[in-house]
Formats: structure tokens, sequence, C-alpha cells
């Protein structure tokens, strides 16, 4: 190895190796943006290379197997093929191949004593095949993954490794800090949803609004600047005309999209790196294995539901760069106030494709966007990170020996922020064996109206919530309207 491992690479070889003596075959290592999964990726080879093992190295895509083998031999890992048609680095004697996916669906896979899965959440029906055949049941499959949270990923990997988050890699100083904004909303009404996720075409003529193309544009200018930027967009279609209205506006863009050949890519990156470019439109591409420490501003222009989606794409703005103090993220698909901050989704286990929702694990309330500046916020925290708003507190005023509430009575919640109670007072729930009926009684007395519509998810109580539970401990509850369930967990 020629680079030195930092501690969370060691931890994460420490767990792995722990793991396997366990008795596990199929570990998966989430290893997120900025971790050094390359890095570590090279470590387990040398570290199977040591004991006489052949390795196999599996990636996602063509264009990631050259990459993969340059990886390796600056790691100073030298005999390494490939398995691909008419490559120039085929060489079936080496102990260490690197193949994509797609190849080893059309091909039978080679002797191998490891195999390393890179980006393991993209789950792809040959390669669960091969990891379930009978004859490949003693060999170990190493996932590596920034998200290793798809569904039905634990019927192909028995062990979750968590060695670092996101949040810690912020914290070290591995991955730069970020602030979000939220300037527009789509309007999404009508979008169905297919496979756990926002229908494509339904999703694109809803954000090709002459309204939202245009904020997009107008707020990049006004918050971005010239900053080195990529925009993710929903299809071709919708991509090419973000391309063209940037372009309309004097800013130079570059298009990509998943046909794009590589030259083609390779040039649009080094235009943004020189500064000839300024924006690159991306669709079905650019979100896994790309690394540009050089982008500093994220345009979303892509809604999802996909949690594993999302924090991909936030992923590509979030390595460090001389200079770079933050990431700038302007949010126009509302995927920070449907999913949360990346930093804030944590689970601790693996999805075996039959849980319910709620059984997942979320580290937080969703944001919710300040009212002067569209920033986002978390709910616990009063004052924007931004532009330091802050709602006004209510003015009491005593008269004549009474208290009098001068202020005008509140206006309804978000359904964000209403959200967010609901999800903390369900933790607090869990946590002290109370009945459903409790939650919904808290919350009625909170916000004057039943939680109905919501979602059934738990997220770690804040400050606010704690202390209405804590004052409302002896108030009289309410009789629930006949219509509204109570049930019990």
């Amino acid at each position: 190895m020629n680079s030195t491992l930092r501690p969370h690479q060691v931890r994460a070889l420490d767990m792995l190796r722990a793991s396997l003596r366990s008795g596990h075959h199929r570990p998966i290592l989430q290893a997120p943006t900025g971790f050094g999964k390359t890095i570590l990726a090279a470590a387990i080879v040398e570290g199977a290379l040591a004991k006489g093992n052949r390795v196999t190295f599996v990636v996602p895509s063509l264009d990631l197997v050259d990459q993969s083998l340059a990886a390796f031999e600056r790691e100073g890992i030298e005999h390494v093929g490939v398995i691909q048609a008419n490559h120039p680095r085929t060489d079936p004697t080496a102990p260490v191949q690197v193949a994509s996916v797609q190849t080893l669906a059309r091909r039978k896979p080679g002797p191998a004593d490891v195999v390393i899965v890179d980006e393991a959440h993209l789950r792809r029906g040959s390669l669960s095949r091969w990891m379930h055949d009978p004859a490949w049941a003693k060999v170990p499959f190493v996932g590596l993954s920034a998200t290793p949270w798809s569904r039905g990923l634990g019927a192909d990997f028995d062990d979750l490794l968590i060695a670092a988050t996101t949040r810690d890699l912020i914290r070290d100083g591995y991955l730069s800090p970020f602030r979000v904004f939220a300037p527009s909303a789509p309007d999404l009404r009508g979008v169905r949803t297919v496979r756990g996720d926002f229908h494509e075409g339904d999703l694109a003529r809803a954000m090709s609004a002459n309204r939202l193309v245009g904020d997009i544009v107008g707020e990049w200018r006004k918050r971005a600047s010239d900053l080195p930027t990529l925009v993710f967009a929903v299809d071709r279609a919708h991509a090419r005309r973000l391309t063209d209205e940037f372009a309309a506006a004097g800013i130079p863009t570059a298009y990509i999209d998943g046909e794009t050949p590589r030259d083609d890519r390779e040039s649009a990156k080094a235009a943004l790196r020189a500064g000839a470019v300024r924006v690159i439109v991306s669709v079905n591409t650019m979100i896994a294995g790309i690394d540009l420490p050089e982008v500093r501003c994220l345009v979303i222009a892509r809604p999802t539901q996909s949690e594993v989606l999302h924090v991909q794409m936030i992923g590509r703005g979030l390595r460090t760069a001389s200079g770079k103090e933050r990431l700038l993220i302007l949010d126009h698909a509302g995927n920070h106030q449907r999913l949360g901050f990346p930093t804030d989704i944590y689970h601790n286990h693996l999805d075996d494709g039959e849980e319910r929702p709620k059984a997942r694990t979320d580290g937080a309330p969703k944001p919710i966007a300040c009212s002067s500046c569209t920033a986002l916020r978390p709910p616990t925290k009063s004052a924007c990170p931004a532009c330091g708003h802050a709602p006004a507190p209510r003015r009491i005023e005593h008269r004549r020996g009474e208290l009098h509430e001068m202020a005008a009575a509140p206006p309804r919640a978000s359904r964000e922020v209403m959200q967010a109670w609901y999800s903390q007072l369900i933790w607090i729930a869990e946590a002290r064996g109370y009945r459903f009926a409790w939650v919904s009684h808290q919350f009625h007395e909170r916000f004057g109206v039943w939680p109905r519509g919501l979602v059934d998810q738990r997220a770690r109580p804040g400050p606010d919530v704690l202390a209405h539970v804590q004052a409302s401990r002896d108030a009289v509850w309410p009789a629930p309207p006949d219509d509204y369930r109570v049930g019990a967990w």
C-alpha cells in the first residue's frame, strides 16, 4: 500500500475481519463519500494477496473498470487483469481481476477466493444469483457502499458494518460542510409512484413548468454566482431544457447523460475544473463513483422518494477542495424536506424487503425552510443558520393583575413541522410503552387537529417536544372523533 490508512479505514478493516471470523460470508461496509473507498478496497485486496488468495473486484459499470484498475496500481497492486471483451489488460492469470456487473452477467465468473462488490446497493439480478449459487457459498463477498439501504439488500448481505457516517467525516474534516436552500418546490400532485419512487414521465412534466425552470436559473445567478455547479435533472428533455436556459442566460454549460461518450464526459469535467464551463447538467449519470471535488454548488431538480438516490446526489458535492468553505445546495425538488439532511439519514441494519417503513431508523426530524431566506434548518433550531432570522417571540403584557397574550394566534403549522412532532411523539411513546392514543392526544393538544395523513415513523425527540410532553403531563385529553383510529402497539 502506498497510502497511509485513516483511522476510520483501519476501523473498517478491523470490523471486516471480526465479521468474517464470526462466520459471516456476506458483510457489507458502509463507506460514505470521502471515506476513501478505493484505498479501503486496495487494503482488502492486499490482505487477500498476502494469504495467497485470488480476488475479483466487481464494479457497476464499464466506465469504472479502468478507473479501478488505475487506482489499484497507484496503491502498488500491479498484477491486475480485466474481465472484458477485447480489453488490452485481459490476463486470466492475474491474481486480481476487475470486472463490470454487465460483463459477468454474460459469462461465467472465473475462480476467486474473495469477491469485492463496489456500489453494492445497486442490486443486480445476475450478481444476486451468483452470490446465492451453492458453489460459491463459502467464498466471502464483501460489499462496499455509501448507502447500503436498498430494499431487500439484506437478502444478499448478512452483516452491516458502519465504521463512519457522513456526519462523522464532516466533523473530522474529510468532507465539506454544506448549506441547503429550498427556493422553490414543485407541485407533485398527480405524479404517480412506481416501485417506490416517482414516475419519471410524470415527474419530468411537473419539473418542466416554466416557473420552475426560470427559478432554477434565477436562483443560481442570485446565490451561486460563478461557483462550479452540478445540476441533476429528471430526463433528457428536462436536462436539455435546463442546459438551454443556463446557456441563454450567458452561463457556459455542458450536458451529460448516460449515453454521452466517455471522452466527452471527461472533456466536460476538465472544462469545469478549468473554469471554461460553470455548470454541468446531468441526467442518469454523475451520481455514483464520480469524484468532482471542484463542485461547490449542487442544483437538485430531480425529486425522489429514495434515500439512496438523495444521499448519492448530495455526495457528489461533499468532497473537500482548496478554498472550499462549504457546499451550496439549491434544492428545487423538495428532497430535503421530504427525506431530511444527508447527515440525519441513518440505518443500523439491512433491509430484508419485508419490514414496515417505521422500523427504519432516521436520525432527526425533517428540516424546515426559513421564512426569510429559504435556507433549511432543523425544527429544533430557532434561528436560521444562513440569515439569523428567528420568529418573534410571543409578547406577554401584565394588565390589572392578569396576564394577556397580545400577539395574534400563530398560523397553522406546516405539514413538515407536524410530521416532525408526530415522529418524535412516536419515539417517546415506543420508548415508554405508551399506546397510540397517547400520541394522537399529545399531537391534538399541540396543534388543535388530529394527526391524519402523517407517516408512522419515529425520530429522536428534540427539546421542544420533550418540554411540551413534560408540561402537559396532567392535561385533560379531548375525545377523538368517531372516525379516527385509536390503535395500540
